[in-house]
């Protein structure tokens, strides 16, 4: 039913110093990640600091990663907000030619009740897209439950994954647990990408992935396999960074390392300001141990 297993990312958007954004380096991170086992990329993801960028960036670097990728891997995007019609309009209006799925976060600062959340992508359904539930209660303020999700999933076939980033983990499993044929979940966070998919997920939409995509398809890509030591190897080797990248806010952390290696440009938009020079040291310590 869907190509969505495995590592997918969610790419960061590179800046160069004056702000604008640099495309050359948005090539560097596209073609690393798919010849080091990234199995889909997530395009205008909350990690891209999709929230700053105007309509007309938005459209160049869609269009940008839609050339380099060149139909090599799947691709999703990232279309979402907190006024219900207008999300639909946008889905309704986009040229989806070159997009596995939609990626819509849960509306965010409005706090519906469980009701509202399920009659938000309910209307999102009836576009006949096929779209990825996002529930990241850190980010909206607002969790969807388990019995939202699954009520949906029975309900709307086009509505055929969610990516979870609820902080309890007994959620997913809930949802793994009840969920109907053909609905599948991904994890949202990072750190519970292999209890996740050892429990029957899909893998996971990751951040980490982008810097570590050989490692984090191999753990994953394990998981699948039921090597569970040799796929909690790479997670330990892993889980502290995946921490740190965390502790400012993202893509702050990400960005950190990405720099580090060369891909890109350490410069986040405002809000969002760099990591503080003693997460960065800490980043780059915990970079030559892995």
């Amino acid at each position: 039913m869907s190509n969505l297993k495995g590592l997918g990312v969610a790419l960061v958007t590179p800046f160069n110093e004056d702000l604008s954004v640099d495309f050359d380096s948005l090539t560097k991170l596209v073609e690393f990640n798919i010849t080091n086992g990234t199995n889909y990329l997530v395009v205008l993801g909350t990690t891209a600091e999709a929230a700053t960028l105007s309509t007309e960036e938005k459209n160049e670097v869609v269009q940008h990663i839609i050339k380099i990728n060149n139909k090599r891997l799947p691709l999703v995007l990232g279309i979402g907000g907190n006024n219900t019609m207008e999300v639909k309009k946008q889905i309704e209006e986009t040229d989806l030619s070159d997009f596995e799925a939609i990626l819509s976060v849960s509306p965010y600062y409005n706090r519906p009740n469980q009701e509202g959340l399920y009659q938000h992508y309910k209307v999102l359904a009836a576009t006949g897209k096929k779209i990825i539930i996002y529930n990241v209660p850190s980010r909206t303020g607002q969790n969807i439950e388990a019995a939202t999700t699954v009520r949906l999933a029975k309900e709307f076939p086009n509505l055929f994954l969610i990516k979870e980033a609820a902080p309890n983990i007994n959620q997913y499993f809930d949802i793994l647990r009840q969920k109907p044929e053909g609905f599948n979940l991904v994890s949202g966070d990072d750190e519970f990408t292999l209890p996740v998919t050892l429990a029957g997920g899909n893998g996971v939409i990751s951040v980490i992935g982008q810097a570590y995509p050989k490692e984090f398809s191999t753990m994953v890509q394990l998981a699948f396999e039921g090597k569970v030591k040799e796929a909690y190897e790479i997670h330990n080797k892993l889980v502290e960074i995946t921490r740190l990248i965390f502790a400012e806010g993202n893509p702050a952390g990400i960005k950190t390392i990405l720099a580090e290696m060369g891909i890109l440009k350490n410069v986040v938009r405002l809000p969002l300001v760099v990591a503080t020079d003693g997460l960065q040291e800490k980043i780059k310590k915990e970079m030559a141990k892995i």
